[in-house]
Formats: C-alpha cells, structure tokens, sequence
C-alpha cells in the first residue's frame, strides 16, 4: 500500500485521459489499488438491473456515476493561482512547555503556501 499525497477534499485536475484538463473535489481515495475518486470526472454509465428497494419503488436502467482515476493522472490546484502543483511536506520543530513537537505541513512546490 503506497503512500498517496492526495487526500479526501482536495481540488485536483485531470493531467491525461478524457477529461483531460477538468478540475473537480477528491471523494474518496482508495490506497490499496492508488486510484481517486473524484467529483464529475471520469463519468460511466453503469446498467442496473430493476429491483425493489425498502421503501418499495422500482430501481433500474441507466445510472451514470463517477468511477475512480489512478492517482498519477491527478494534480491538486494550488489555492493561489489555480494551477497543478506538486505536493511538498515542510517539517517545523515547535517548543512548548519546554517539549519539541514536530509538525508536517503540505505545501505547495508551485507557490510555498500551505495547502
């Protein structure tokens, strides 16, 4: 299992594939297969056999829902200029009451800003 830098509520966008170029908000990551599910991208069309549900109305036909998109097609938008970026970590030493913690941050290789 990898370690992905994309997390569940970044913006990302698309770098390859057919919908190349559109941005959208990460719902769901999936760390075992390294892919992404991401908000009105990569729409299929899945054909669902009619059944009854519990509240006992007819489901069936056609639904169209994302599927996911490997991870290395993906890019998060950095916040300042709303362009990809890649995913740095900046790791800070803090004192407080006479103990260090050390804090990580995600950063922005684009712009240095925290994500």
């Amino acid at each position: 299992m990898a370690k992905m830098k994309i997390k569940k509520g970044d913006t990302v966008q698309v770098l390859a594939g057919k919908d190349k170029g559109s941005t959208g908000k990460v719902i769901a990551v999936y760390r075992e297969s390294e892919r992404v599910l991401v908000e009105g991208v990569n729409r299929v069309t899945r054909h669902t056999k009619a059944g009854q549900s519990a509240r006992g109305t007819n489901t069936g036909g056609l639904v169209v829902q994302e599927a996911p998109i490997h991870v290395s097609n993906v890019a998060v938008v950095d916040a300042s200029d709303k362009k990809p970026t890649r995913i740095k970590t900046r790791v800070e030493t803090v004192e407080r009451d006479g103990r260090s913690k050390t804090v990580r941050t995600r950063v922005g290789a684009r712009s240095g800003k925290d994500l």
